[in-house]
């Protein structure tokens, strides 16, 4: 329930502090998971003091527990041991501090955490997290290469001998950090995050060394699998050794058996890479000499071809060609001509032999009227009609004198 304050009418700190501590009782007894931190266990005292923090985030928070109750777990747990524990939140009011009363204390077993790891595998595989078509491809030479490892350990020094040693040119930007502990998840994807986010890194190694199961759980938590997943650069993932699997390796773009496999992987050799560059040059040279000698080959048979040695035997079969061709219509075209002109000859003779003008040349006339039209019949003048005359040597006129009576009555009646 909120409390009714103001300036003009603050409460104490006490009843601040007392009232925080009501709201803490009415919590009541929780189970809570964590990894002990600090263990504090004097000789003769009666209460155990231990430190819980959430491996996940930087969150953390005192537990007392009377020592007949930490007696039971205390061959079996020690600073680092994840734990479950059956506790009460108590407030101390004189201090305002919070704190967990511990009632029981069961230590997580291997087998434990190894089932909880594989429901945590299956439900981001349903999420699509360890999907392969995100995987991001490798560059093939990388400038500058993010390391993030323990410091002075031999995972970074494994992956910087090996990388150098292999091509000397490489750059490293290196990022040490806790790789077990309860600082070991949000240091690494703070170092993760802050390589990402350098966009002259091309491709980023997370490394560490063997272990136990307990050593290299903090990469198998969900807060550190999500970030590399969400990575923009590529991330490789060297942890442990070959047998070792946490559920870094499968959200990783590659994932390497040992930080000297990462080393090799992405990093080129430059020895088999000078050599590689040799076989492509021998490679590129015999090509090139095979088809300069085929070409050579081709171009000595085209020298040796006739129309190559005497090109113009071309030229004169051709004019021969041509001038049979030029003999032959010159021939058909006379052929054609002779015959056109006999045909012309014949008709002209028809032609003058049917013509008006033959006849007249044989001594007839034609009458024509003053119209022009001929005269073809006696019934088609009258007396004294003016007429003309044409014969084959010129016309003269002409004028009718007379017409026979039977001719003159026709014409009469015809009219």
């Amino acid at each position: 329930m909120a409390v009714s304050t103001s300036a003009e009418t603050p409460i104490p700190v006490g009843e601040v502090s007392r009232l925080i501590g009501g709201w803490v009782d009415r919590l009541g007894a929780v189970w809570v998971e964590g990894q002990i931190t600090q263990l504090s266990r004097r000789p003769g005292a009666g209460v155990v003091f231990l430190t819980l923090r959430d491996p996940s985030y930087d969150i953390s928070l005192s537990v007392t527990c009377y020592r007949q109750v930490f007696d039971k777990v205390a061959d079996v747990i020690s600073e680092g041991a994840r734990v479950v524990v059956h506790a009460k939140p108590e407030w101390y009011a004189p201090r305002g501090q919070l704190s967990l009363r511990a009632a029981e204390i069961r230590p997580v077993g291997v087998g434990e955490l190894l089932a909880r790891l594989e429901q945590l595998k299956k439900s981001l595989t349903a999420e699509g997290l360890f999907a392969g078509d995100r995987k991001k491809p490798l560059p093939f030479l990388p400038q500058l290469i993010g390391l993030v490892c323990g410091r002075a350990s031999a995972a970074e020094r494994d992956v910087l001998e090996n990388a150098r040693h292999r091509w000397p040119a490489v750059r490293f930007e290196v990022r040490n950090v806790p790789v077990q502990g309860v600082h070991a998840v949000p240091k690494v994807i703070e170092a993760v995050q802050e390589l990402d986010a350098l966009p002259e890194v091309d491709v980023i190694i997370v490394a560490r060394g063997g272990g136990s199961v307990e050593d290299l759980l903090p990469f198998s938590d969900e807060q550190l699998v999500r970030a590399v997943g969400a990575a923009r650069t590529p991330v490789v993932s060297a942890i442990g050794h070959e047998p070792d699997t946490p559920l870094l390796d499968l959200v990783a773009d590659l994932r390497a058996s040992t930080p000297t496999d990462a080393a090799k992987k992405v990093v080129p050799d430059v020895g088999e890479e000078l050599a590689r560059v040799r076989q492509l040059r021998e490679r590129a040279l015999r090509a090139v000499s095979g088809f300069l000698e085929r070409e050579e080959r081709g171009l000595a048979a085209a020298l040796h071809r006739p129309s190559m040695q005497r090109p113009q035997r071309m030229v004169e079969e051709r004019e021969e060609q041509i001038t049979a061709l030029l003999e032959r219509g010159r021939r058909t075209l006379g052929h054609l001509l002779d015959r056109a002109d006999s045909e012309l000859a014949h008709t002209l003779a028809r032609v003058v032999a049917l013509s008006p003008k033959a006849t007249l040349e044989r001594g007839y006339a034609v009458l024509q009227k003053a119209d022009g039209t001929a005269v073809r019949s006696p019934q088609e003048v009258r007396a004294d009609d003016a007429l003309r005359a044409r014969v084959a040597e010129g016309e003269f006129r002409v004028r009718v004198a007379d017409v026979p009576d039977d001719v003159a009555a026709a014409a009469d009646t015809d009219s």
